[in-house]
């Protein structure tokens, strides 16, 4: 079909002149659909019973159903329904000349069964155009939404140690995957970059249509497969649509210019020269066809240091990569989304220890090495002794456990070691109290920084370790060092043993269908993706 005979198609810029006027930047960050693990019904159904009995109302404070009025025809075919769940807010602004249909203008079982569709997955298509196009909401539900509702949401590819970031958002008639990309070295307060790797459509009552939407040539023939609930994967049929006319020469300059904004005579540096060439043999070989794995955003307490989250986070030679911050109890945790040779995707490459709060020198001191050397040191040796005393105390207490003739000696162990651990998150909590609101901070002489337009002032700095290795993962070890917290959007990490420094700036987007449905799950998320790294 001609683009002008679809309405839903518009030419938008010379670079990706296929997509639809929805798919602008400004709604990736806003459109709603329903979550996998919130859908009640069986995983694979192609023929989902239609429509459900009610739909949510969405001027109702307490979500009342709004009984919809079948066609005769159409509820003779219906013998189950799909149980509705209180989905977020539709969110609209990205789609100015649709507005959600009322209750008085919804008479007919086509506009009824379009509410729906609308409420339940944010379709922003309004009736005209469904009418326009000859497709259904019934086609659109059944075909599209309901058979992929599985695939909404965020993922992480598996591209070996490089990782990565894929949201899943349903964007007017269209299912698209969406990857983002850090911003170019070293400008980590930029905004995210994203482009399109797969879409699926509904066009005239056909079946869904599945496109790649790699390289430069337009959409292509793609297929996607859904292995379980938590696991799909993409393959292009047409991978010659990947090919450029001057040859692998042609499609690293483009890659590069793509990826780091420069050309090779740029970079100097041999070292990253060859890091970039490595990446790039490395994921092109894999023309789009990849597995994906589900990831969620980390929950989130009022007793966190910020919100946890995306950040994204300068890696020297490596530039920018992508980093997950959670917390759990008294530590936090920096898990890799996108990763490199050294450490790749999955694996923890920083863990912050709030309960050992760090006293900076003065700000002539702080730029002796040394001295923010030794204050660490100091730290990293106490956090050694309690360690110590911890395993000698539960072993004690094990013991007691064992010995019937002293029945009394668990509770009151327990008692003393409860008391030590209030002792100690007090004397953090009295720490944090007597810190000033902010103080200067500067890197210590010698202490080398890809991004130089660093803040001047942090709020408070903890005792942390970092995660190095060699190349290939090679005889990785966690290396003491310095976390500073500089705002709620952004932190640093100075490790001692590297003398290097990174800084990370928080990505953002509002990622829809991203929550995890408890902490267990996001837990066993952690664990999952660590042991694929490894």
């Amino acid at each position: 079909m001609a683009t002008s005979e679809h309405p839903a198609m518009l030419f938008l810029s010379d670079t990706l002149p296929w997509l639809p006027q929805s798919t602008l930047p400004c709604s990736l960050s806003e459109t709603p659909a329903m979550a996998a693990s919130e859908c009640p019904t069986m995983f694979f159904c192609d023929t989902p019973p239609w429509p459900p009995q009610s739909a949510p109302c969405c001027s109702s404070a307490t979500h009342h159903h709004v009984p919809l009025q079948l066609h005769p025809a159409m509820a003779a075919s219906v013998s189950l329904h799909v149980p509705l769940q209180r989905r977020p807010a539709m969110a609209t602004s990205w789609c100015p000349s649709t507005s959600p249909p009322s209750n008085t203008q919804l008479q007919s079982p086509q506009k009824q069964s379009a509410l729906f569709v609308y409420q339940e997955y944010g379709v922003c298509e309004n009736l005209r155009k469904l009418e326009i196009t000859g497709v259904s909401c019934r086609d659109v539900y059944a075909k599209l939404l309901h058979r992929y509702r599985h695939i909404l949401g965020l993922w992480q590819p598996d591209i070996g140690p490089y990782g990565g970031l894929l949201n899943v958002v349903v964007d007017g008639l269209f299912i698209i995957g969406w990857m983002y990309l850090p911003p170019h070295d070293p400008h980590v307060d930029d905004p995210m970059r994203f482009k399109p790797l797969f879409r699926i459509h509904l066009m005239e009552r056909k079946c869904a249509t599945v496109e790649c939407m790699y390289g430069h040539k337009g959409p292509h023939n793609g297929h996607i497969q859904i292995v379980k609930k938590d696991e799909f994967s993409t393959k292009c049929n047409q991978t010659d649509h990947h090919r450029m006319s001057g040859g692998r020469q042609e499609e690293f300059r483009t890659w590069l210019r793509e990826e780091w904004g420069r050309t090779l005579e740029d970079i100097f540096h041999e070292h990253m020269q060859e890091l970039i060439l490595m990446k790039f043999i490395y994921t092109s070989q894999y023309d789009n066809c990849l597995t994906y794995r589900r990831i969620y955003l980390p929950p989130s307490s009022p007793d966190d240091l910020i919100k946890p989250g995306l950040f994204k986070g300068t890696y020297g030679s490596h530039g920018l990569e992508i980093v997950m911050l959670s917390f759990h109890g008294r530590k936090a945790k920096g898990t890799k989304i996108t990763g490199d040779p050294n450490i790749p995707a999955g694996q923890q490459t920083v863990e912050i220890d709030l309960a050992h709060p760090l006293r900076l020198p003065d700000i002539e001191n702080l730029r002796d090495f040394s001295e923010l050397s030794r204050i660490v040191l100091e730290v990293q040796e106490q956090v050694r002794r309690e360690e110590q005393e911890e395993e000698q105390r539960q072993e004690g207490e094990d013991r007691s456990q064992q010995a019937a003739s002293q029945p009394a000696a668990q509770p009151q162990g327990g008692g003393e070691g409860a008391e030590g651990e209030e002792t100690a998150a007090g004397a953090e909590g009295a720490a944090q109290d007597k810190a000033p609101a902010s103080q200067p901070f500067v890197l210590p002489m010698g202490v080398i920084s890809r991004n130089e337009d660093y803040p001047r002032t942090c709020r408070v700095c903890f005792y942390g370790t970092g995660l190095i290795a060699g190349h290939g993962f090679t005889s990785p070890e966690r290396t003491p060092g310095v976390f500073v917290l500089f705002d709620d959007d952004r932190f640093g990490f100075i490790w001692l043993e590297l003398k290097s420094f990174s800084l990370y700036s928080r990505i953002k987007v509002s990622f829809q269908n991203a929550e995890a449905p408890s902490r267990e799950a996001f837990d066993e998320m952690l664990r999952n993706i660590q042991s694929l790294a490894t």
